[in-house]
């Protein structure tokens, strides 16, 4: 693993967005709306998380989301559901 690749140390779902705290001090933060599972979440949902890969992404058992640090970083948000044909 590259010793320059953002690392998570913790996580904060708020309402409006999702704020991570990376190792070297920086502070990332999206929208919520950018992940439609978290959007669509109880409080205890967004809550409920597992920093995964030494840092390098969260993950959301209750509802299978996943984020990345290098995606929050880039900005790319989650795909929206595919809808039902």
């Amino acid at each position: 693993m590259d010793k320059h690749e953002p690392k998570i140390t913790s996580i904060e779902v708020s309402d409006e967005s999702i704020t991570a705290q990376l190792t070297d001090g920086r502070a990332i933060s999206v929208p919520l709306v950018w992940s439609w599972r978290l959007a669509n979440a109880t409080p205890e949902q967004r809550n409920h998380f597992e920093i995964i890969g030494s840092g390098q992404g969260v993950h959301w058992p209750d509802i299978d989301e996943d984020l990345s640090a290098r995606g929050m970083l880039e900005g790319i948000p989650a795909h929206p559901a595919k809808q039902p044909a």
